[in-house]
């Protein structure tokens, strides 16, 4: 049976909102620009779990941060990726009720993780796996190979969704196939031929 390995952030979460990310760069206190080249010149090692919120966000800023400044910053970080997509997750119930496996993929640190794991539509999927607790990250093809072996499947068996190009791609170089995600209507009509398999191109 093939699986369907959904990305979460802009996937089954919408993008961050721009109010979000105003409140954000505001709690920070830098410049706008600086704080998002900071956020993202980092974010794969904080994700891939090398980094600890603290040092995370100390390399974000340039100083070393106070405990409660951290808290804070995480907490709007989180709240600001945890905007759902219902269109998107509609599609697992679809998909499951069709008899398609279905699991979720995500580079996300852990802090996001646990806020995950408490959505309610979390614990339909069959299985989810976090870049925090792998040690691994997009679009690494370890990472998606690593997926497959703790399912017991092929990379073959799989189709991969995700907004990003590049983590499209790492997943074709695992063996997987892959959908590139622009909206829960394209996706649902790509998955229509059989329960799972894209169309092919």
């Amino acid at each position: 049976m093939k699986w369907v390995l959904f990305d979460y952030g802009e996937v089954l979460s919408h993008a961050q909102p721009e109010d979000d990310r105003v409140r954000l760069a505001e709690a920070a206190g830098v410049d706008s620009d600086r704080f998002w080249r900071g956020y993202w010149e980092h974010r794969l090692e904080f994700d891939r779990g090398v980094l600890s919120p603290s040092a995370y966000w100390s390399e974000v800023l340039g100083r070393r941060m106070r405990d409660p400044e951290v808290e804070r910053l995480v907490r709007l970080d989180v709240e600001s990726w945890s905007h759902i997509n219902e269109d998107t997750v509609a599609i697992i119930e679809e998909l499951r009720t069709s008899g398609t496996r279905v699991a979720l993929l995500s580079n996300a640190p852990v802090c996001l993780a646990d806020r995950i794991e408490l959505m309610p539509w979390a614990s339909t999927m069959n299985a989810r796996f976090y870049s925090g607790h792998l040690g691994l990250v997009k679009p690494d093809a370890e990472i998606y190979l690593r997926v497959a072996a703790e399912l017991g499947a092929r990379p073959s068996d799989f189709v991969f969704v995700d907004d990003r190009l590049v983590n499209v791609s790492g997943a074709e170089s695992a063996g997987m196939s892959a959908i590139h995600f622009r909206g829960a209507t394209q996706l649902r009509d790509a998955l229509k031929p059989t329960n799972g398999t894209p169309k092919t191109p």
